[in-house]
């Protein structure tokens, strides 16, 4: 069974919304899914699935990562993904310049080490509308097609 962990921060509680929207959507598609803070997360437990999901927020206006993720991300660079398929997502607000900056940063660090983009980003402007959660359920359809093409 192809298994799954979401590592998410969310501070407006937008993030945690999308992130059980990607956590039911890959149930529904047979995923063996875990869902946990990031504050609860160590980035060794990606070594121990198939797909590694990262949802974040961006925070004010230099774009910047949550705190709480700062750490994770920074040891993101101890460990090896080599054949782990990654996806990100997010949410942020169209006011600010740099919209889900935290999502492309957190995309780049997954890419550089070895974990290959399953599927595109997901942006969320404040919290998950219609199109959104679709957008977010073909992400996670994505991300097990490219899981299993791997396999």
């Amino acid at each position: 069974m192809t298994k799954a962990l979401i590592v998410f921060a969310s501070l407006t509680g937008n993030t945690a919304e999308c992130a059980d929207i990607v956590d039911e959507a890959l149930k529904e598609l047979g995923v063996d899914v875990e869902t946990v803070e990031c504050m609860q997360a160590e980035p060794e437990d990606l070594l121990d699935v198939d797909i590694c999901i990262v949802g974040t927020y961006t925070y004010g206006n230099d774009a910047n990562l949550p705190d709480e993720f700062v750490d994770f991300y920074e040891e993101l660079s101890e460990i090896d993904l080599t054949g782990k398929v990654f996806g990100t997502f997010g949410s942020g607000d169209h006011f600010y310049d740099k919209f889900c900056q935290s999502v492309d940063d957190f995309s780049d660090k997954l890419a550089s080490i070895g974990a290959v983009e399953g599927a595109e980003s997901v942006k969320v402007d404040l919290d998950a509308n219609e199109e959104d959660i679709e957008n977010l359920k073909a992400f996670a359809k994505a991300l097990v097609v490219k899981a299993e093409s791997l396999t």
